[in-house]
């Protein structure tokens, strides 16, 4: 019995060291170009199928089998995948690898999508550059795609975000928040946005939930920085809507980028049902520069011209609508002209000083300066009939006239100050806002049926509408926030969860109405060890939106003469929100995928509502409303075809105001929202490059306008599909040469079923004070060709 003992435990001996002998560990650390742990990176061997994630100081290990040659690689999202071979390894290995940020996307081998440990999510420029577009401001388009997310209408670069109208949506680029035009309308009077698709290198993108260091918008923020040239680059691009340069530079010290944009979308108004002379034409011109004398300093200067100009002479419209047993034609004879000019220009410059790789102080100034003019004259002669009796329902005329004249401009100085550790991210920072509007306008609109003027007074002619306003006001902002990021690990180190808090106060005062608010806000992220491809987020946060000059107008409507007066008393609308997000990654076909979900509740209260009169949103100018909106958001994104990305959102949302007693939707409230995007190469060649969007929206609510807030009805769905094709005359998908590198010959078809999809409506009104909803159609079916030369 001891001799089987003393054999067994040899044996068991041997076992063990011929084990150990055919297996190794490998640990050390993976570090940036600054020499900081690269937390979340992947360390893998492919031919065993062992994976492992790096801690959030970079640090990993991983055991494996040893062999002749075992090869090991490191990568993360953004930076240049590095691989490592042992040779016939034993023991304990150790091994520092410094990866190094990617120059071109070509350059990336991605085994895995970047973890979103917060509510921002990283959305890719590239996924633009060949895809369909309509109203040229291509990463406002890219946003539209996004869960939670809507718009109805295929000229506008606007968007709602879960319930939310447009004004309020953040947009920061480099570090500043930016202004936009005040008296531009909704759709095909829009020209290009500030931001140069051709100039951005990272956008980041949040849509509930988000940090102290952001401005106090309810719904979104749209967060752009402009990249920094290593060398030579450009393009050109020309088609049929206008055309774009760009040229950049860049060394070790220096770097420059210049973009130059024109639009005509005077192709597309041409499918509208309203006929005549369209002459719209914007310019964009902007310049990027850095100067970096050394690793502690840094100068940048921003500068920004745009020059938006829309010429109108309409002639005659017949639009058909309703159901087959009740259908109607509208037909309108037009006298006049519109002519509307913004110009806008922007400038910023900042000095940002790092006494260490840690550290980052930053002193930066910006100036925003809008003239604005909106004119129309236009009379129209209409029939309004019903086309299966042949009766005539209406018969009149209407008179539209407005001369709207507003300039304004603002300044802004910010100190910021950033510093992190292993564990954690302080960030601070204090913004100082003047702001000055002037607005004279005037605007009426006089409409008579069969003779009879409407509103009918037997002993004087009123307007069905009529507004005067000449206002101006100055008022100074004041904002500071705090806010810090701590990483941390549960458990062993063999089993370990891995966390984020990032928690944050902001606070702000306005002189105008003496208001002074305070924002607490948090978020928490979790990547739990039981399954290193999955993370839960929770976010919650009080944000307060203090008013602008539209919603300070203060507009109050009798016998159809409205009067404005700006309200010293109002107050900032507020949102709660409550954000819980699920993401999963995972692998199907050998390649890349991620699910997302979130859920959301937004409670609102101090609202002041609006409405949509003539594609402009038109403020009630009182804090009179509160609210709700709840919903869940689904994301599907990955490679459906090796080598590009594609992805499929659902959103579902309900939402609801309450104005003295009366409940009803918000006017964005769009129920439910289908988007694809889908990139695909022809069979056997990757010169041919297909890009599909599709858009399946719930209509909109809709109300008379002048008739106070409720809404009446709901506007059919939002069908849309644009396919971009796009073929490689010259050059290779994957060319780093020096010179001419690229040649793209792309083809849009735009609306390629023809959906005559609604934007809004015209109201026409009867002598028995009857009002018809008559549908204004957007663009129908196009076709645009462009051409792209990359250097």
């Amino acid at each position: 019995m001891k001799l089987q003992r003393v054999i067994i435990t040899i044996l068991a001996l041997l076992t063990y060291s011929w084990a150990e002998a055919q297996s190794f560990s490998l640990s050390g650390k993976i570090l940036d170009e600054d020499g900081h742990g690269l937390p979340l990176a992947t360390v893998s061997c492919q031919e065993q199928h062992a994976t492992t994630i790096a801690n959030i100081k970079g640090e990993y290990s991983l055991h494996l089998k040893s062999a002749d040659s075992v090869k090991v690689r490191f990568s993360m999202i953004g930076y240049q995948t590095k691989t490592r071979t042992l040779r016939r390894p034993k023991g304990r290995q150790r091994m520092v690898v410094t990866l190094y940020p990617a120059t071109t996307l070509n350059e990336v081998v991605v085994t895995q999508q970047k973890r979103q440990t917060n509510t921002m999510q990283q959305l890719k420029s590239d996924a633009v550059r060949h895809a369909p577009s309509t109203a040229g401001n291509g990463i406002e388009e890219l946003v539209q795609q996004q869960v939670g997310v809507s718009t109805h209408n295929e000229l506008s670069s606007r968007y709602n975000v879960r319930g939310g109208s447009f004004d309020e949506n953040s947009v920061y680029l480099n570090g500043t928040e930016i202004y936009r035009p005040i008296l531009a309308k909704t759709g095909q009077h829009e020209g290009l946005s500030i931001i140069n698709s051709d100039l951005v290198d990272k956008i980041g993108f949040s849509s509930g939930g988000y940090e102290a260091k952001y401005g106090g918008k309810m719904s979104s923020v749209l967060d752009i920085t402009y990249r920094r040239p290593k060398q030579w680059e450009g393009n050109i691009q020309v088609s049929l809507l206008g055309g774009s340069a760009y040229v950049g530079y860049g060394n070790k010290h220096f770097s420059m980028s210049h973009g130059l944009r024109y639009k005509t979308n005077r192709y597309l108004l041409g499918s509208l049902e309203t006929k005549g002379e369209y002459k719209p034409r914007y310019l964009d011109y902007q310049a990027y520069l850095s100067w970096r004398p050394n690793q502690q300093w840094e100068i940048e200067a921003l500068g920004d011209y745009s020059e938006n100009r829309y010429h109108f002479t309409p002639t005659d419209r017949e639009t058909s609508f309703g159901t087959i047993q009740n259908a109607k034609t509208f037909k309108v004879y037009f006298d006049g002209q519109e002519r509307d000019l913004f110009r806008t220009a922007t400038g910023m410059t900042s000095v940002s000083f790092s006494p260490s790789n840690k550290t980052i102080v930053r002193l930066q100034g910006s100036a925003f300066h809008t003239r604005e003019q909106e004119r129309y004259d236009i009379q129209g002669q209409y029939w309004l009939d019903d086309t299966q009796t042949s009766e005539n329902l209406g018969v009149g005329t209407y008179r539209e006239h407005a001369r709207n004249y507003l300039t304004a401009h603002a300044e802004q100085l910010q100190l910021t100050a950033s510093h992190r550790n292993s564990r954690h991210h302080w960030e601070a920072g204090f913004t100082m806002k003047w702001e000055h509007v002037k607005e004279q306008s005037k605007e009426y609109e006089m409409r008579d049926s069969s003779g009879y003027n409407i509103p009918h007074k037997s002993d004087r002619l009123d307007m069905i509408y009529s507004m005067s306003s000449r206002q101006q006001v100055t008022s100074t902002r004041t904002e500071a926030y705090l806010q810090d990021q701590i990483k941390w690990q549960l458990g062993t180190d063999s089993h370990q969860s891995y966390c984020t808090l990032n928690i944050g106060l902001r606070w702000a005062r306005w002189n105008f109405n003496s208001e002074s608010t305070l924002s607490p806000r948090l978020s928490f992220a979790i990547i739990p060890a039981f399954n290193t491809d999955m993370t839960f987020r929770l976010a919650t946060g009080i944000y307060y939106q203090s008013p602008f000059y539209k919603e300070m107008r203060d507009t109050t409507t009798a016998n159809g003469v409205t009067t404005v007066a700006l309200n010293s008393h109002i107050k900032s609308q507020r949102s709660i929100h409550i954000v819980g997000g699920f993401d999963y990654q995972f692998r199907m076909l050998g390649r890349p995928f991620r699910f997302t979900a979130e859920a959301y509740y937004k409670k609102l209260d101090h609202l002041i509502p609006y409405n949509m009169q003539n594609m402009k949103i038109v403020y009630e100018g009182n804090n009179i409303a509160k609210g709700h909106a709840t919903g869940i958001d689904f994301k599907l994104f990955g490679e459906f075809v090796p080598g590009t990305d594609s992805w499929l959102t659902l959103s579902l949302m309900s939402t609801r105001q309450d104005i003295n007693g009366i409940s009803t939707p918000l006017p964005t409230d769009q129920r439910w929202g289908v988007n694809l995007h889908f990139t695909d190469y022809f069979p056997g060649t990757e010169r041919w490059k297909m890009t599909l969007r599709l858009a399946f929206t719930d209509g909109l609510p809709f109300g008379a306008p002048h008739r106070g807030l409720e809404q009446q009805f709901r506007a059919p769905s939002y069908k849309r599909a644009d396919i971009g094709m796009n073929y490689l005359i010259a050059g290779q998908t994957s060319s780093k040469r020096k010179g001419l590198r690229h040649i793209w010959l792309g083809i849009d078809l735009l609306n390629v079923f023809g959906t005559a999809n609604v934007s809004n409506y015209y109201w026409v009104t009867d002598v028995t004070n009857q009002q018809y909803a008559v549908p204004n159609y957007l663009t129908g079916r196009q076709v645009n060709g462009r051409i792209t030369i990359d250097f």
